[in-house]
């Protein structure tokens, strides 16, 4: 009988997390930080002394997100800071490559969300409006990545991601850190985020 290949991996807090049946109990925001800290998005392709990590822009469409829906309950600026928590194992696949592996890429990532979203008192499916709402902040932070970091030009940025309004990025500039810092501010985001739902 053929032995059957590894499906999980070991997290730095020692957790053991299967990535084929994730539960909430191996799941730890320390992991989720630091490996977000250490993804970088655009595959590393921004200019800069650092990577611009999944962890920052997730701290920017929390931001984002927050600004365009001021009465928001914290429970969904936290799932906001976690919509992209999953690549903390998964990596972050460019729009094109996840296009191009298929459907079972977006299953792994959806087991792994609703584990994520179960440990820190979210339900394991957001409902439509609050994913709509988060994935237009994350369009918007996608748009000031590309126009600030990425190469590309507003007009080229405008087509691809759609025209922000003003008000929503005033003030809002992308500066580039070591990993340790954004995953101490990531994780204090969180930390706040919980505090404030409990």
């Amino acid at each position: 009988m053929p032995k059957q290949p590894r499906a999980w991996q070991r997290m730095l807090s020692g957790r053991r997390l299967d990535l084929l049946d994730p539960t909430p109990m191996d799941i730890e925001i320390e992991d989720i930080a630091h490996g977000l800290a250490f993804v970088a998005r655009w595959n590393g392709q921004t200019f800069g002394d650092f990577p611009y990590s999944v962890a920052e822009h997730s701290l920017l469409v929390e931001t984002l997100y927050s600004r365009m829906n001021p009465n928001a309950p914290v429970k969904w600026r936290m799932a906001a800071l976690l919509h992209d928590a999953p690549e903390y194992v998964i990596g972050d696949m460019i729009s094109p490559v996840k296009s191009a592996v298929g459907p079972a890429y977006g299953e792994l990532d959806d087991r792994l969300m609703a584990a994520i979203h179960i440990k820190f008192g979210l339900p394991a499916k957001l409902p439509e409006t609050v994913k709509k709402a988060i994935k237009k902040a994350d369009r918007i932070s996608a748009w000031l990545e590309a126009t600030q970091i990425a190469g590309f030009s507003v007009a080229e940025s405008n087509r691809f991601f759609g025209t922000p309004n003003a008000e929503q990025i005033k003030g809002l500039s992308i500066a580039l850190r070591p990993p340790a810092e954004v995953r101490r501010d990531f994780t204090r985001r969180h930390e706040d985020l919980l505090g404030q739902m409990t």
